[in-house]
C-alpha cells in the first residue's frame, strides 16, 4: 500500500517502509509511469486534445459504466480531462495487469498450495473464547483434531490447489514488458526511441 507523496522518489511514500518486495514494485511502477508519461504527452499537448477525442471518451466512459456497471455512479472515477488524468489512469491499468497481478497471482501457489497456510473453507466453526463444555473438552484433548475437523476436505483442497496451480503458472507464450515493441510504435522514431 502506497500513499501520493510527492516529495517521495516515486511520487509514492509505502505504509510500510522496509519492504523490499514493494521497493522493487515502485521500481517497476515508475518505469511504467514514464513510460505512459512520455507516450501520453507525445499525442497528448493539452487538455483540450484529451477532451476532444470522442474515442478516448468512450472508451473511458465503457471501462466506468459496462466494465464497472456496479461502481458507475461512484464518485471517486477521475474525470478523463487533463493528460495528467489519463497519465494516472493509464499507468493504474497497466501496474494491476502487469506488475501487481504477477506479485498476487504468481506466488500462491508457494504460500497456499499447503492449504492450512490459507484454507478456503471452514466446515465446522472455530472454537470461540467461550467454549461449551463438550467443545472445551474435545479441544483440549485433541486440538489438531479439532482443526483438522474444521479444514476443508481432501477433494475440497485438492481443488483449491488444482486452480492455484493454474493461477500461479507462467505461460508459455508470456509476454514481459519492454520486451518487444509493436510493429505501429517502431515506425515512429519518437515512440520507438522512449521504448528503447
Amino acid at each position: 500500500m502506497a500513499v501520493k507523496d510527492p516529495t517521495a522518489p516515486h511520487g509514492l511514500k509505502l505504509t510500510i517502509e522496509d519492504y523490499p518486495f514493494a521497493n522493487d514494485g515502485l521500481l517497476i511502477w515508475d518505469a511504467i509511469k514514464k513510460w505512459v508519461t512520455d507516450y501520453v504527452t507525445y499525442y497528448y499537448l493539452d487538455a483540450n486534445l484529451v477532451q476532444s477525442d470522442n474515442e478516448l471518451q468512450a472508451w473511458w466512459i465503457e471501462i466506468r459504466t459496462v466494465g464497472h456497471a456496479d461502481k458507475k455512479d461512484e464518485s471517486w472515477w477521475p474525470v478523463l480531462e487533463t493528460p495528467e488524468y489519463l497519465i494516472g489512469i493509464l499507468t493504474n491499468m497497466i501496474w494491476v495487469a502487469s506488475g501487481h497481478h504477477a506479485a498476487v497471482n504468481f506466488g500462491q501457489y508457494d504460500f497456499a498450495g499447503y492449504f492450512p497456510n490459507r484454507p478456503t473453507i471452514a466446515r465446522t466453526n472455530m472454537p470461540t473464547e467461550d467454549p461449551n463444555d463438550s467443545e472445551n473438552e474435545e479441544f483440549l484433548k485433541r486440538p489438531e483434531g479439532f482443526l483438522l475437523k474444521c479444514f476443508p476436505s481432501q477433494v475440497q483442497a485438492t481443488l483449491v490447489m488444482a486452480i492455484l496451480d493454474v493461477l500461479s503458472f507462467h505461460s508459455q507464450d508470456e509476454e514481459y514488458l519492454g520486451q518487444t515493441i509493436q510493429p505501429y510504435w517502431k515506425e515512429d522514431k519518437y515512440i520507438n526511441a522512449i521504448f528503447e
